[in-house]
């Protein structure tokens, strides 16, 4: 986590519960009967598993039904070791339990699926300082201005008072943007001409942040980078900054994911986390994509929590991320 590159202790994460009730992942009270924000931006997603829904339904277990599973999770991006696993699992758990039929073995794919996810993650929030700081870092394109602006007009809604520093000093239209858009949801965005020293923008922001009585800072962070190194380096100075001002600080450390690009997402976030160390992920774009599946492999891959789901192109479409919906939105009807 963030000690890796800061020298801090890690805060404990929320532990998976190995076992998970029926109830849990097959209470539609709990999941589908109430508003499921990930329903839309999981549609195309969701016709991969509908596919399965005829092989669900027979009376028996076929060699079939366990290749065209294989082949939607392969379908959905769910990634080929993930994969492995769940198909490893779900026979296993078909010998032991002695199922006999296609919703049986559905109803055990759901509930691996949410163990899979674990608990939800909710943000992390200063318990020292007064002010809580966000660094928010992800590749050019992966919808981390964006993301940025929803969290901060989330926070701001739940009566927190938000500040937004425009760390992205290497590119005048990261700023530009980010001032845009703390125009349209009414969030102070601090900010020095292009080409600024990040340390400073955030010395700043923090500053700001104690002047008008804010209670959480956003940081974004270079979008690219010529080298790993000069990224590590960047986020050293700018945590030197934060921790002169706030010794706890800084209390999350977020990477923005593009699902659309796949495996090849995890591959970058995999070398952010080994490299910088992460807290959390905010996966963007499922609702333009296929690749739902990819959620599952970030959580079996990195093991960093999952924080939220960007659901559409509206200041409001973010969500925090939660396994059991996330589920329930994979098997919902059309």
């Amino acid at each position: 986590m963030l000690n890796r590159i800061f020298g801090q202790k890690p805060q404990e994460e929320p532990k998976r519960d190995p076992v998970l009730t029926q109830e849990h992942v097959e209470g539609e009270s709990v999941s589908e009967q109430s508003f499921n924000p990930f329903k839309n931006s999981l549609s195309r997603t969701r016709k991969l598993f509908g596919r399965l829904g005829d092989s669900f339904k027979q009376d028996n277990i076929t060699d079939d039904l366990w290749d065209e599973l294989e082949e939607a999770l392969l379908s959905a991006d769910v990634g080929p070791s993930t994969t492995t696993w769940l198909m490893n699992r779900l026979r296993e758990r078909a010998t032991t339990e002695h199922m006999r039929t296609g919703s049986q073995v559905q109803q055990a794919l759901r509930e691996e699926l949410v163990t899979l996810l674990g608990k939800p993650s909710p943000l992390r929030f200063a318990k020292q300082s007064p002010l809580t700081v966000m660094l928010v870092i992800g590749v050019n394109g992966s919808g981390k201005t964006t993301s940025i602006a929803k969290m901060a007009y989330r926070l701001k809604k739940e009566g927190h008072s938000v500040i937004v520093a425009a760390g992205d000093t290497f590119r005048a239209a990261a700023i530009d943007q980010l001032k845009v858009w703390g125009d349209r949801i009414g969030v102070p965005v601090i900010s020095q001409d292009s080409g600024s020293d990040p340390g400073a923008v955030v010395y700043d922001a923090i500053q700001a942040a104690g002047t008008r009585g804010s209670d959480v800072l956003i940081v974004d962070t270079a979008g690219r980078l010529q080298t790993k190194y000069n990224l590590m380096e960047e986020l050293k100075k700018i945590n030197k900054v934060i921790q002169k001002l706030l010794p706890d600080g800084p209390h999350e450390l977020l990477m923005v994911i593009d699902a659309t690009t796949g495996q090849n997402a995890l591959l970058q976030a995999r070398k952010f986390a080994e490299d910088v160390g992460l807290t959390g992920v905010v996966i963007t774009k499922l609702d333009s994509t296929a690749k739902g599946g990819f959620a599952f492999a970030v959580a079996d891959d990195l093991g960093i929590p999952i924080k939220f789901i960007g659901t559409g192109e509206k200041v409001e479409d973010l969500a925090p991320f939660d396994p059991q919906r996330f589920v329930a939105a994979l098997f919902a009807q059309d």
